[in-house]
């Protein structure tokens, strides 16, 4: 994966007291990216340019 669309500090300090492996960014990265083409499709299918929160 090129980009991380998630910051590894703010992931560490989420799990609160985890351990955060090193792959585990670029995972949970891969799922946001699917959550975001998936809420940009339904947006497209909706005939709108904006993706919104209601389209996760």
């Amino acid at each position: 994966m090129a980009d991380l669309l998630v910051v590894k500090a703010k992931v560490k300090e989420y799990a609160k007291g985890m351990n955060v492996a090193g792959d585990f960014a670029e995972a949970l990265s891969g799922k946001v990216a699917v959550l975001i083409k998936e809420a940009a499709e339904r947006a497209k299918a909706n005939g709108r340019a904006t993706v919104k929160a209601r389209d996760l």
